[in-house]
């Protein structure tokens, strides 16, 4: 069963120092197929993909992919290392740098490759779409309710 992680927790993707990146990406146990959310404000933030040498030196002038829409969503398809920066200036060398490690299941019970293909990405995208719809079900409450306290 794939998982779903936002980068940071509730803090985010940020270069505003609340967040121990590294500390984060220890802290969880990520396998093939789980899904990393990372949420910032696209305005002074982006993210950037790159190599090992990208993430040491916080160099993001190559990068292997660039997310920028504020709500990005990348799903960890192979093992090993995967390497997140944040491509504005100063903001990696601030600490806006992860080193995502994917690794084995120590299940020897896991599914075959072909049926992770198929369930993992609609389970990703179901907690996706409620995570949304209930986010705008709450704002349009909190609308309409506060549109009759006058």
């Amino acid at each position: 069963m794939a998982a779903v992680y936002q980068v940071g927790d509730s803090a985010g993707w940020t270069s505003m120092g609340q967040v121990d990146y590294q500390e984060w990406a220890a802290s969880k146990n990520l396998h093939v197929g789980d899904t990393l959310v990372f949420n910032y404000n696209s305005q002074f933030q982006n993210v950037k993909q790159v190599t090992q040498q990208g993430l040491q030196s916080c160099n993001a002038t190559s990068p292997i992919a660039t997310y920028t829409n504020g709500y990005d969503t990348v799903t960890l398809e192979k093992l090993g290392h995967f390497y997140f920066i944040c491509g504005y200036p100063g903001h990696c060398q601030a600490g806006q740098q992860i080193d995502i490690l994917v690794s084995s299941p120590t299940s020897s019970l896991s599914p075959s490759p072909s049926t992770d293909q198929t369930a993992e990405p609609s389970a990703a995208s179901s907690l996706y779409f409620s995570y949304n719809l209930c986010w705008t079900l709450g704002v349009l409450l909190a609308f309409c309710l506060s549109g009759f306290a006058y």
